[in-house]
């Protein structure tokens, strides 16, 4: 793709699943990579799978609910690159205790619904906030937030999660909106079924089954087909695109 090589790109989000298959993408196409997560250990390990295969990048520990936390992610970025091209928000909170308990508004537990916006929607909020001024300053840049079908689709259960997927969408469109001009893009990825590590242990092969039934190729999605349209839209390829949110699902949902 044009325009990768030599970028600057935080991946928030990066210890496992669609974040580190991303990393590990753009570290392909020979950007340098900062790789941040809440998962220490996983963040370490993605980052040693690049410079293994002899690309660059760092791991840093982060946390998207925390303000300084994120600040500081950005400062690292700025200390080990001079600066950041590109921001890819991954990251979100699927632990058991959060989207485990995301149930219809019958059972509404107000904790679990300000979990999920703190970390899934502010903390992209914060995300782009520190790394706007960052790319401005040098001319410009690409921002590509992870969305899910979720915000689409209408489900009967976890709508804190997909209400805040559906407020990335409209975040997205306004960054979008404010800072096209000044040379900012920022687009959104909203993934389906994705079989990650994470998602392979708790999947049953019935669930499985239904998901590919219904959508309109012949396997579920991988990592990878995620990454690949992220580093797309990252890359100087996709300059004229903007404010846009992609549905990466195999085709399960159509919609304009």
């Amino acid at each position: 793709m044009r325009g990768l090589n030599g970028k600057r790109i935080v991946v928030a989000g990066g210890a496992t699943g669609i974040g580190a298959a991303t990393a590990e993408r753009l570290a392909e196409e020979g950007c340098r990579v900062l790789v941040g997560d809440v998962n220490a250990d996983g963040a370490e390990a993605t980052a040693g799978r690049i410079t293994a295969a002899g690309g660059t990048a760092v791991a840093a520990v982060f946390d998207l609910s925390d303000e300084a936390s994120v600040e500081a992610l950005f400062e690292r970025a700025v200390a080990e690159f001079g600066g950041v091209d590109g921001l890819f928000n991954v990251g979100a909170d699927l632990s058991p205790a959060t989207i485990g308990r995301d149930g219809d508004l019958s059972e509404m537990d107000v904790e679990v619904w300000r979990r999920t916006l703190e970390v899934n929607l502010l903390g992209y909020a914060r995300t782009c906030h520190a790394a706007i001024p960052l790319m401005l300053r040098d001319g410009g840049g690409a921002i590509v937030n992870t969305s899910s079908s979720a915000a689409f689709v209408g489900e009967p259960l976890r709508p804190a999660y997909a209400a805040s997927k559906a407020g990335v969408n409209a975040l997205t469109r306004h960054v979008a909106s404010r800072w096209g001009k000044e040379g900012i893009r920022c687009n959104g990825v909203s993934p389906g079924l994705v079989l990650s590590e994470t998602g392979l242990a708790t999947m049953s092969e019935e669930f499985k089954a239904g998901v590919l039934a219904a959508i309109r190729t012949p396997r579920l999605g991988k990592p990878s087909d995620l990454a690949s349209a992220a580093a797309f839209l990252l890359s100087d390829d996709a300059e004229w695109i903007n404010g846009q949110t992609w549905s990466i699902d195999g085709g399960g949902s159509l919609h304009d």
